[in-house]
């Protein structure tokens, strides 16, 4: 089998571009896969369509030989967009080769180990704060102050959730406001540090949400780059009497990340922007989270298994950064069902809700659990119609 072509595909999604490339080959099987498109202010397209010209041609049943080669053409100029490239054009060869196969994705791999994976909801009215026109024009409820944060706990109870992440909002203005998470060009995104009276403020949403929540859901909190060392331990000590199922931050210091950890007793998670086996080994054997973060979309899902049996190695559970749509949520769902050390998986239930027709088979959630398909492959294929019925907008 030969791959013959690679294309990308995009469609709007709301707040994002929603974002896939398309594999064909030879033998007219087509594989799939989602990526993120726009994190870095930069494209990706473009990346991938350099990757392309080497791919075509190659096998995609040797994903793990074309992934390898691939990467090793970046050495001299490796990085985050070249891996992600790499990662989407790796992620559609597995699809094809499930496929090929007749199996879903998690079998190529010894799967399943579980036949459902336990979801939480992210960005938990954080970003009804963030885009709070869209929301209300998509018929979810805004969030005004802390009683609706109590008001979103007792909805996630409901719907079945094992925990819930939001980001912190402010209230000091005239209206609510998201934080800056260090790594979108904004007014003070450089300080990378909290007040006083913000973290007292965080505190006070914290206890909003679990009022909601009660005390057997999870609760996180996701504060990214925003802060350096000093600003992340102030706020874990903070939070520890709120009992967090974690605090997820991001730095790319591997002996800061082990003092954080070692300094509070609210655990952490982290790791999700590292890419490649060789950026995760530091952190992992340095044991400087208990939850390791991994983006299979990032990274592509063979290197994402390669990384969790690393972090297996050191008793260190793992889950998925998964802040995309429905065909990514399943290809992080094969992920989990492949491995035995997963703990949760990131979900976030309330995007655009045309985004739901542009998969052949969006994923079943049944009380807080996202059911693991047997359908090959991803268990889903692009519905490309439905994409065209909504072109993105001012690109």
């Amino acid at each position: 089998m030969k791959i013959t072509k690679i294309e990308t595909l995009q469609a709007d999604g709301g707040y994002r571009i929603c974002s896939y490339i398309k594999v064909s080959t030879d033998e007219g099987i087509v594989g799939w896969a989602e990526f993120y498109d726009g994190f870095a202010g930069v494209s990706v397209v473009p990346v991938i369509q350099g990757f392309a010209k080497s791919a075509i041609g190659m096998n995609p049943l040797h994903y793990a030989h074309l992934s390898e080669t691939l990467l090793a053409t970046t050495r001299l100029a490796s990085g985050g967009l070249s891996h992600q490239a790499v990662a989407a054009i790796e992620n559609a060869c597995l699809d094809i080769c499930g496929k090929a196969r007749g199996v879903p994705v998690h079998a190529l791999f010894g799967g399943p180990f579980r036949d459902r994976v336990p979801v939480y909801w992210t960005h938990c009215g954080s970003f009804r704060v963030r885009y709070p026109a869209l929301y209300e024009k998509w018929g979810y409820e805004p969030v005004r102050n802390l009683n609706d944060f109590t008001r979103l706990g007792k909805e996630a109870v409901s719907q079945g959730f094992k925990a819930v992440k939001t980001n912190p909002v402010f209230f000091d203005k005239s209206e609510p406001y998201m934080f800056n998470g260090g790594f979108r060009i904004a007014p003070g995104f450089l300080d990378r540090s909290y007040t006083d009276a913000q973290i007292g403020a965080i505190v006070e949403q914290l206890e909003a949400l679990r009022e909601g929540l009660g005390q057997h859901t999870g609760l996180m909190l996701d504060v990214s780059f925003s802060q350096r060392t000093e600003g992340y331990l102030r706020l874990a000590r903070k939070l520890e009497a709120l009992n967090l199922y974690w605090l997820e931050l991001d730095t790319r210091d591997a002996e800061s990340l082990s003092l954080i950890r070692n300094g509070t007793r609210t655990p952490i998670a982290s790791l999700e922007s590292l890419h490649g086996l060789s950026e995760y080994r530091p952190f992992i054997a340095g044991r400087t989270v208990d939850m390791a973060i991994v983006d299979p979309l990032w990274n592509g899902v063979w290197q994402s298994l390669r990384i969790a049996t690393l972090a297996d190695a050191f008793e260190t559970h793992i889950a998925p950064h998964n802040p995309v749509g429905e065909l990514g949520n399943l290809m992080s769902l094969q992920f989990c069902a492949a491995l035995s050390n997963v703990r949760i998986m990131e979900l976030r239930p309330d995007e655009a809700p045309w985004t739901r027709s542009f998969v052949t088979h969006p994923p079943e959630i049944v009380n807080g659990d996202m059911l693991v398909p047997n359908r090959p492959g991803w268990g889903a294929d692009v519905n490309e119609e439905a994409l065209r019925e909504h072109p993105i907008k001012n690109k």
